[in-house]
């Protein structure tokens, strides 16, 4: 699923007017979708209030409060102009709807469950700046419902004032936004990420997309076939053997992340090799699931133990020389699948070894690690940087941060869209690598492991949102096996 240009995807549009789809399906399309979207993201109905431009993409939102109503939603309309300056299509939609618009005063009354206002201000034809007035009165009004009464923002298509190209604008900040058809290009640049919010696509079937070669939108409805059941003769043998070396003295529980996430992500056999002077750090942290070896030389033996795959790396930086000095002679001679993490970049960038990353690594840093290993990329732009990164190195760059892009070479650089700010606390990265590394005994291709692993970690994350807005590490993996549903069941 590529990301468009505004003036793309007014073309894709065009062109399904000419095969004689009318812009009234488009928007029934859309406010159904979102609709059915905004619904599967709360558990009980509560109350949407839809804040309306003049334009369609008020529309979409209209048509969206309609369908809420029916599932038992509190609907609401806030407008901009008086209704004659509207588009005709907005105006059909409120007739159909058969509500007139309120005051803010008229907000002001007790609802149940969450409040969700629908930001449908501008569409794709913003160009950055900021809101001009009667726009910006209502973007500030939701603002404060958001701020200091806990109301939701779900932006419809993109942020209103966000420009659809270059991700510019002082533009409304949406908790989340659901992309109509196909996501919008500036909503990957870092403005356009820190006004979104999570991001939610709403596919329209009567909408074909051409493919970009530059940036793809990784979500179950464009990659199908990476989650299949399993057979029902299916056995350990056949989910990976993964081997982990991670933990080192202080860092105990970056091997139980890591090692619980490789379990919960559906790995056969996971082994854990530490030395042996570790292991007594271990014996009542560790799932019972998980193979303990520890040695003299947990190196070597990782190496030697014919895993599927190896995760190398959480919570290494307490390990002494012979094990980072054995550690980077075995990465030299293996053509293993592993994926290197945290303190094997480190270690990496330190001993100035990047030469030693092959096209079966998958590599995971932190926007700090990737500066160390990187530092002339560093201040670039993150999609051009990842690029960059990956046409000088044969491995899978997974680039963490507010959105996650993962790129090899020849490939489009993917964009997550999955996760929240809620997840930003210690030990997420240790249960990303156990999930990639997981896949990767299963036989996925490295930029495939990469990406899933985001997609399913960032969905297990999201689905904590049901107790709270923070998630922390252990909360991640315990949801992970719903995350899995959620991807073959494109449920989100």
């Amino acid at each position: 699923m590529s990301f468009v240009t505004g003036a793309a995807m007014r073309s894709l549009e065009e062109a399904a007017f000419a095969r004689g789809i009318t812009a009234e399906h488009l928007m029934d399309l859309a406010g159904e979708g979102i609709a059915r979207r905004l619904a599967g993201q709360f558990p009980q109905p509560g109350t949407a209030v839809a804040y309306v431009g003049k334009g369609n993409n008020g529309g979409d939102a209209l048509v969206a409060l309609r369908h809420l109503r029916a599932q038992d939603w509190q609907v609401a309309v806030r407008a901009a102009w008086p209704e004659p300056e509207w588009g005709e299509l907005p105006r059909k939609k409120l007739r159909e709807l058969g509500l007139a618009p309120v005051r803010a005063a008229d907000l002001s009354v007790p609802w149940s469950g969450p409040l969700v206002l629908l930001d449908g201000l501008l569409g794709i034809g913003a160009k950055g700046g900021s809101l001009r007035e009667p726009l910006a009165t209502l973007a500030r009004e939701m603002e404060d419902w958001r701020e200091n009464r806990g109301a939701i923002i779900a932006a419809m298509d993109l942020p209103s004032g966000l420009d659809a190209d270059t991700g510019e604008g002082d533009a409304v900040t949406a908790d989340l936004t659901l992309m109509v058809g196909a996501p919008k290009r500036g909503m990957a640049m870092e403005n356009g990420v820190r006004r979104s919010g999570r991001v939610i696509l709403v596919p329209l079937e009567d909408l074909p997309l051409t493919e970009d070669p530059d940036l793809a939108l990784f979500c179950p409805e464009a990659f199908p076939g990476l989650l299949t059941p399993r057979p029902h003769d299916f056995h350990k043998g056949d989910s990976g053997r993964v081997g982990i070396l991670a933990g080192s003295p202080g860092m105990t529980g970056a091997a139980v992340l890591c090692a619980s996430a490789a379990l919960h992500a559906g790995a056969g056999l996971v082994s854990l090799h530490v030395e042996e002077n570790f292991l007594p750090h271990l014996a009542a942290a560790m799932p019972p699931e998980v193979m303990i070896r520890a040695s003299a030389n947990p190196v070597q033996e990782a190496f030697d133990a014919g895993h599927d795959a190896l995760v190398i790396g959480p919570g290494i930086g307490n390990a002494g020389r012979s094990y980072q000095s054995t550690l980077l002679s075995r990465l030299e001679r293996s053509t293993q699948p592993a994926i290197l993490d945290a303190d094997a970049l480190n270690l990496l960038a330190i001993s100035g070894r990047l030469e030693l990353l092959r096209k079966e690594h998958v590599i995971t840093p932190h926007p700090g690690e990737f500066k160390r290993l990187a530092p002339e990329l560093a201040g670039m732009e993150r999609v051009e940087a990842v690029k960059a990164f990956t046409e000088r190195h044969a491995c899978t760059l997974l680039l963490k941060g507010a959105r996650t892009l993962v790129g090899k070479p020849g490939e489009a650089v993917r964009f997550n869209p999955t996760g929240h700010a809620g997840m930003a606390s210690g030990g997420q990265g240790d249960v990303l690598s156990g999930v990639i590394g997981a896949l990767l005994g299963q036989g996925l291709a490295g930029v495939d492991a990469a990406a899933l692993g985001a997609w399913l970690c960032g969905r297990a994350a999201e689905l904590c949102m049901a107790d709270g807005p923070i998630c922390v590490a252990s909360d991640t993996v315990q949801h992970l096996g719903c995350a899995m549903r959620d991807w073959r069941e494109q449920r989100r």
